[in-house]
């Protein structure tokens, strides 16, 4: 099955798609309104307007390092997880959706790096807890975000996953222990490439998530500027290994993929990843 990740509402009834996916809060921090007809999206702990407005609650690294856009190695400014009233508006967030389209995806959920976060509040957090280990601490203030999601989410409960398959990478990096999300109905991970010029890495990667993961998972392929013969090769690498493939942030070159691989199968044409 194909799918699609847009924030253009008149593109989730276009009949190519199996599925859609709507971002109704965004990075940037902009939100729209849910829609009944697609899973919406939620960006959890990414959000430069929240960081923006509200520099006290962005994570720190032990050496003042802040979790913002401006660090040469983040595309936008995170959000610390253990900040619990920005948590309780994200699951007031998700609740909205739920009571439009009982399926929800949560985006951007974890720390932002391993050596994230040593704020105060993290500090004393870490201090008052039962955990020794500060990754198990962490781990467990990602679980019960989750958990607290999923009883708010009366269908599927999708999360995406960073694109680290190696073990232990996803727990040290962002918090997630998959092992322990079994309240998680698929994981989704980004694999993005701007061309898809080759896909031998795209091969590697998704062979990783089939052995770390025991719950479904889908691969989201980015499509914006993309020439449709890369992201036919692309889509049908994914397909070999995911349960569904989706196709991020530009309708038009996904439906034109899709439409080519009609065309293709209906006149009898097979390709190998």
């Amino acid at each position: 099955m194909y799918g699609v990740v847009t924030r253009n509402e008149e593109e989730l009834t276009w009949p190519e798609f199996d599925s859609t996916f709507y971002e109704v809060k965004s990075v940037s921090g902009r939100a729209e309104a849910p829609q009944p007809n697609a899973v919406n999206m939620v960006s959890c702990f990414a959000d430069n307007a929240a960081a923006r407005d509200s520099p006290d609650i962005v994570p720190v690294s032990e050496t003042g390092e802040r979790a913002t856009r401006e660090q040469p190695y983040f595309d936008w400014a995170h959000v610390c997880p253990s900040h619990e009233p920005y948590q309780q508006g994200l699951l007031e967030t998700i609740e909205d959706c739920a009571e439009v389209n009982g399926d929800v995806r949560l985006d951007d959920v974890g720390f932002p790096r391993a050596e994230y976060c040593h704020c105060e509040r993290c500090e004393r957090a870490f201090g008052d807890s039962e955990f020794e280990d500060r990754f198990a601490w962490r781990a467990s203030v990602i679980e019960s975000f989750v958990r607290a999601a999923r009883q708010r989410v009366p269908g599927r409960l999708y999360l995406t996953l960073y694109p680290d398959p190696y073990p232990d990478h996803l727990y040290r990096r962002t918090g997630i222990d998959v092992a322990a999300l079994d309240c998680v109905d698929e994981f989704v991970v980004p694999i993005y490439d701007m061309a898809y010029s080759t896909t031998y890495w795209l091969e590697i990667l998704a062979s990783g998530f089939v052995d770390a993961l025991t719950t479904p998972f889908s691969i989201e392929l980015y499509a914006v500027n993309v020439d449709i013969d890369n992201l036919i090769a692309a889509s049908e690498v994914a397909q070999a290994y995911a349960k569904d493939v989706f196709f991020g942030y530009d309708a038009s070159t996904a439906r034109a993929t899709l439409r080519r691989l009609n065309a293709d199968a209906r006149e009898g044409k097979s390709h190998e990843p």
